[in-house]
């Protein structure tokens, strides 16, 4: 049979939705991951906003204009947050964010699936015959932020081993690896290790290594020294930030100061020339006042971010923040279009300063515009000439189009 999997969301999502397709090929079947037609469609979705909730549930509805006679299974973080949303659609077989890696065995099932969080780590494998590959390595999460809804859809931190990491990365013919988690800095808390003892152990591994979403608590100068000792490391974190307000950050539930923040960036700054730094804000929570905003607006300057995800504030029920309300939608409106005039900002004065610089890309696709692929601080990089899968040393020389061209 063809079968469609469809991801929307985080890494870990894309991730479990490989470790899927990884099972239905080895059974014979034709998978593919864009919405065309097939017999059957599995939608693996996404509620971190409500706009990510709304279009998992949307994803419906264009599934049964491609094919009405179609079976159609949802698993993941919406069905977890409401399955009735998806009974009212006609869905055959719904479940939530556990026992993914058995969603292939479902296929032929109808009705509803397991809801239960999961407590252990779910130890499937996705395919490893990419140029680059999601390594899912944590999920869940204990921050219990008071804006997110996710702790209450994944369940607690818990994390594959150390020892499973290794040979799931020895055993890809990848050229790249990314380490990603729900909460990838709290990797290793629930058996006894950290995620640097996993950085040091991936020293022997000859790959290039990447690093999913930090939390701040994480840079120290024992994590940072054992990421410039790995032989082909991208010097770029994705270091979540949410607010640059100390009174915000202390209403999310964030662990840290701005001041902490800007302390943990500049840590980074010491170890690795010209790191790429990007970054998630939140504009708009409940309590954010136009002083807050400024501050935000203040410590995205001084970070000199490469790029920052802007996102308005996106009310959860379910969560702590959900009472306090939600602020006027033109505030919202006009604090996103100033932050991402100064996204763009940031951006292009971040892609100017590797004009001329030597750097590694990995060849990841052609376009219509060339080659094209990302370097190892994480700027699109367009090539002329190039074979796809290839990692390659290039000086870029020009901006070209939403990166530089080499």
């Amino acid at each position: 049979m063809k079968i469609c999997v469809f991801t929307y969301g985080c890494r870990v999502n894309s991730y479990e939705s490989d470790a899927i397709a990884k099972v239905l090929r080895s059974r014979g079947h034709v998978v593919v991951d864009d919405l065309e037609y097939a017999d059957i469609y599995i939608v693996n979705t996404c509620a971190v906003t409500a706009e990510a909730e709304r279009k998992s549930r949307q994803s419906v509805s264009r599934i049964k204009k491609i094919n009405p006679n179609a079976k159609i299974i949802v698993c993941g973080c919406a069905s977890q947050k409401d399955y009735t949303k998806f009974q009212k659609e006609g869905v055959r077989y719904i479940s939530g964010t556990a026992d993914k890696g058995k969603i292939a065995d479902l296929i032929e099932e109808e009705g509803l699936g397991t809801f239960e969080l999961e407590k252990d780590f779910d130890q499937s494998s996705a395919d490893s015959n990419k140029a680059k590959i999601y390594l899912k390595i944590q999920d869940g999460c204990n921050n219990f932020c008071s804006y997110c809804i996710i702790p209450y859809l994944r369940g607690r931190a818990r994390s594959r081993t150390i020892e499973r990491c290794i040979e799931e990365i020895e055993n890809t013919n990848t050229k790249e690896v990314v380490l990603t988690g729900i909460n990838l800095s709290a990797y290793g808390r629930d058996i006894g290790v950290e995620l640097t003892d996993l950085i040091e152990r991936l020293s022997e591994v000859d790959k290039r290594i990447s690093l999913g979403s930090l939390e701040v608590g994480v840079i120290n100068r024992r994590f940072l020294q054992s990421l410039k000792n790995l032989k082909d490391f991208c010097p770029h974190f994705h270091l979540s930030l949410q607010s640059g307000s100390n009174s915000v950050l202390a209403k999310m539930n964030r662990k840290y100061t701005r001041e902490e923040y800007l302390s943990a960036v500049r840590l980074i700054e010491e170890y690795f020339e010209n790191p790429s730094i990007t970054t998630d804000v939140i504009v708009g929570f409940p309590t954010e006042s136009e002083e807050d905003f400024l501050d935000t607006v203040d410590l995205c300057k001084k970070c000199a971010f490469s790029d920052v995800h802007v996102f308005p504030y996106s009310k959860r029920e379910g969560t702590v923040a959900y009472k306090l309300g939600e602020l006027n939608g033109k505030i919202v409106k006009d604090r996103a279009e100033r932050l991402e005039k100064l996204r763009d900002e940031l951006r292009l004065s971040y892609r100017k300063k590797v004009l001329g610089k030597p750097c590694l890309v990995l060849v990841e696709e052609k376009t219509d515009f060339g080659y094209v692929g990302y370097s190892d601080r994480y700027v699109r990089v367009y090539l002329n000439c190039a074979k796809v899968g290839e990692i390659r040393e290039v000086v870029p020389q020009e901006i070209y189009e939403d990166g530089v061209k080499a």
